[in-house]
C-alpha cells in the first residue's frame, strides 16, 4: 500500500456552458494523459464533420451528450502530475441533473468551481457553491474561465472574484485559490499565462497539487458495516461468519472489536474469505468475513469497530445537511427510511434549521418543509439508535440517503450528533397522556376486580424457538384461573399496514407502533396482554415499553438471541418444555406483583 502513488478525486462543477468539460479536456491534453492518437482522432472527426475542434469533445462519449451538447451524467477522467494521480469527475450543470451532480461530487475530496468571465456569476454558480459546503469539501479552487472573451481584463476578474468570495464567505466556504484561466487557449492551466502578467498565483495544475490529501482509508479508524451473517452446518462446520466490506482501517486476528449500536464485544478468531489464501488481517476496501472467539447474536446493519480506537457516535438524533430531490417535499411527521452504510432505519424530519431556496438562492430560517432541489440544514431523528461518524471524520459512515417508496429522494452528510433526552416517542406519549380522558374506574379497582394487575408480556426470540407455543399456553392457564387475559401475536396484526407499501423496515416500525398503542389501551382496561415477536431488538422493545406507559411491561427472551440485560425480565432456553416455561413465567408475574403470591398455580 505504501508503494502506491497517491490518488485524489476532484469534481468539476459550474453553470452550464461555463467550460467545465473544456477545462478537463485541456488538462488531459496538456498533461499528456490522453491515449496515444486520441487528440488527433477527435480533431480529424471534427474536420470530417466541418465542426470547430473543442477540447470538451474529448469527454463527450455518450450519444445523448453529443446530440444535446450538454453533460447529463458524471464522466470520470484520469490524469497525472508529478505528485499524484487524479480522478476528475465532470458533473452536469443543468438544474435538472443536480441529482447526478450530487452523486458524482459525493465521491470527491476536492473541487474546481468554474465561472464564465463573460457571463459572470449565475444561479448554479451559487448553488454549486452551496453543494461544496453541503458535502463538506474543503479543497476548493475557483476558476474564472474564458478570460480570452473579456480580453484578459484584470478589472473584470477582480470584480467577479470579489462578488463570489463575498457569497462564499456567507456559507463558510473559503477557496484556496481564485485563478483566471482560458481553458480553450490553455492560459494558467498547467503553467503561467503570458496574457495575464498581472496574475502572480498558481496555475490549475499547481493548485491541484497543493490540495491536502485526506488520510488513506486504511489509515483511518476501523469501520466494518455488517452485511450478513452466514452459518454452516455441513460436515461438522459450526462457523458463524460475519460478512461485509471493510470501509476504513485495518484489523487482525486477536483484536478486540465492538459492534455498534448494540455495544456487544468480542475478539477476532479468524479472517475468512471464499476461495482465497489464508490471512490474519483485513484492510479497507476488502470484502471479507470474520469468526469470533465467542458466539454472540449480531444483526446486519451493525458497525464493527476496533475497541481500542475511537468509536463512532451512537444516537437517534443528528444535525445534517440534506439535498432533497423528490417532487414531493420532505415534511415533518412523515416516516422515511434512512440508509447509512448497511443500516436501514425509520427516520423523521425533526427540525429545520435553515433552507436554501432553490429559486431565490437565499437562506430561509422559518421554512416548514424541504422542497425539491433545496439544500437544508436540519435535525433528523431515527426510531432506533444508529452508529455514525461526522462526515469530516469518516465519510463512509457520515453520508446517507433517504428512501421513500423505494426511491432515493434525498442525500446528506452528518455534521454532528445531537444528544437530547427528548424523542419523538417520548413526546408522543407525553401529548397522549396529557389529552387522555381517564376512566373513573382506577387501575387499583380493576386489579381488585380481576385479581391481578394489568401487564404487557412480550415474548421475543428467533423464529422456531417455541415463543408462540409458550405464549398461548400461558394465556390458556391464566384464562382457566379466571384472569382477564388475551394473546395477540404477529398473525393478529392489523391489516392496515399499507402506508409504506412493501417496505419491510417501515412496515416493521408501523407494526411495533400499532402494537404499542393497542397494548396501552388493553392494559389500561386491566388486561394481561401477551404477545410474541420474532427477533425484536432493544430499540423496538424500548418503543413498546414507552408506548405502553404508564402500564407495566415484562420482556421474556427465548433462545440465543441477545437483548440487553436491563430490558430482559426473564430468559428461557429455546424450545423449552411448555409446562416448565409457563411455570417460570408465573414465578416472574408473582415477583413483579402482577399475581398474588398466595394464589395456587
Amino acid at each position: 500500500m505504501n508503494n502506491q502513488r497517491e490518488q485524489m478525486n476532484v469534481v468539476i462543477v459550474g453553470h452550464v456552458d461555463h467550460g467545465k468539460s473544456t477545462v478537463i479536456g485541456r488538462l488531459l491534453a496538456d498533461t499528456g494523459s490522453l491515449p496515444e492518437g486520441k487528440l488527433e482522432d477527435v480533431k480529424a472527426m471534427c474536420a470530417r464533420n466541418a465542426r470547430p475542434f473543442e477540447y470538451a469533445f474529448l469527454l463527450d462519449a455518450l450519444k445523448d451528450e453529443q446530440a444535446q451538447g450538454i453533460t447529463i451524467d458524471t464522466a470520470r477522467s484520469f490524469f497525472k502530475s508529478k505528485k499524484r494521480d487524479y480522478i476528475i469527475i465532470d458533473a452536469p450543470g443543468h438544474i435538472e441533473f443536480l441529482k447526478n451532480m450530487i452523486s458524482g461530487a459525493a465521491r470527491a475530496e476536492a473541487a474546481l468551481l468554474v465561472i464564465d468571465a463573460h457571463e459572470g456569476i449565475k444561479e448554479n454558480s451559487k448553488r454549486h457553491g452551496y453543494m461544496m459546503s453541503f458535502l463538506g469539501i474543503k479543497n476548493i479552487t475557483v476558476c474564472i474561465n474564458k478570460m480570452d472573451l473579456v480580453k484578459y481584463s484584470e478589472k473584470i476578474f477582480e470584480s467577479i472574484k470579489a462578488e463570489y468570495l463575498e457569497f462564499l464567505s456567507e456559507i463558510n466556504v473559503v477557496p484556496q485559490n481564485v485563478i483566471p484561466i482560458s481553458a480553450r487557449e490553455g492560459d494558467n492551466m498547467v503553467s503561467s499565462s503570458s496574457h495575464m502578467p498581472w496574475y502572480k498565483g498558481s496555475s490549475i495544475l499547481q493548485a491541484l497539487d497543493t490540495f491536502s490529501k485526506q488520510a488513506m482509508p486504511y489509515e483511518q479508524q476501523f469501520r466494518f458495516p455488517v452485511q450478513d451473517i452466514y452459518k454452516f452446518t455441513a460436515e461438522g462446520d459450526d462457523r458463524r461468519i460475519v460478512a461485509g466490506r471493510v470501509e476504513t482501517g485495518t484489523i487482525k486476528v486477536g483484536d478486540e472489536v465492538v459492534f455498534l449500536p448494540s455495544n456487544k464485544k468480542n475478539k477476532i478468531k479468524s479472517v475468512e474469505g471464499f476461495n482465497t489464501s489464508a490471512t490474519t488481517t483485513a484492510v479497507a476496501g476488502q470484502s471479507t468475513g470474520f469468526c469470533f472467539e465467542t458466539q454472540i447474536y449480531i444483526r446486519p446493519g451493525e458497525i464493527m469497530c476496533n475497541a481500542a480506537e475511537r468509536a463512532p457516535y451512537v444516537s437517534t438524533r443528528f444535525k445534517t445537511n440534506i439535498f432533497w430531490m423528490s417532487k414531493e417535499p420532505m415534511v415533518k411527521g412523515k416516516n422515511y427510511k434512512l440508509k447509512i452504510a448497511t443500516q436501514h432505519v425509520p427516520v423523521v424530519l425533526s427540525q429545520i434549521v435553515s433552507v436554501l431556496d432553490a429559486s431565490e438562492l437565499s437562506s430561509i430560517a422559518s421554512k416548514s418543509e424541504i422542497s425539491r432541489h433545496d439544500v437544508a440544514e436540519c435535525i433528523l431523528e431515527t426510531l432506533k439508535p444508529v452508529a455514525f461518524d461526522k462526515v469530516t471524520d469518516i465519510s463512509a459512515t457520515g453520508r446517507f440517503v433517504i428512501v421513500d417508496n423505494y426511491e432515493i429522494v434525498g442525500g446528506g452528510i452528518i455534521l454532528a450528533p445531537v444528544f437530547e433526552e427528548s424523542s419523538i416517542v417520548k413526546d408522543h406519549v407525553h401529548r397522549r397522556e396529557m389529552n387522555w380522558e381517564r376512566s373513573g374506574i382506577t387501575p387499583e379497582k380493576r386489579a381488585q376486580k380481576y385479581d391481578h394487575k394489568s401487564t404487557l408480556i412480550v415474548i421475543t426470540g428467533q423464529v422456531e424457538t417455541g415463543k408462540q407455543r409458550i405464549a398461548k399456553a400461558l394465556e390458556e392457564k391464566l384464562f382457566r384461573q379466571g384472569k382477564f387475559v388475551y394473546f395477540l401475536g404477529i398473525p393478529n396484526q392489523p391489516a392496515n399496514l399499507e402506508k409504506a407499501g412493501n417496505d419491510r423496515t417501515l412496515n416493521r416500525f408501523f407494526h411495533i407502533q400499532q402494537l404499542g398503542e393497542m397494548a396501552h389501551i388493553l392494559t389500561d382496561a386491566g388486561l394481561i396482554l401477551i404477545t410474541s415477536i420474532s427477533e425484536a431488538d432493544d430499540a423496538e422493545l424500548k418503543i413498546l415499553k414507552s408506548l405502553n406507559q404508564p402500564n407495566k411491561t415484562l420482556i421474556i427472551g427465548v433462545g440465543e438471541e441477545e437483548i440487553s440485560t436491563e430490558l430482559t425480565d426473564l430468559k428461557l432456553s429455546a424450545n423449552m418444555e411448555t409446562e416448565k416455561a409457563v411455570s417460570q413465567i408465573f414465578d416472574l408475574l408473582v415477583r413483579s406483583v402482577v399475581l398474588d403470591p398466595e394464589y395456587n398455580i
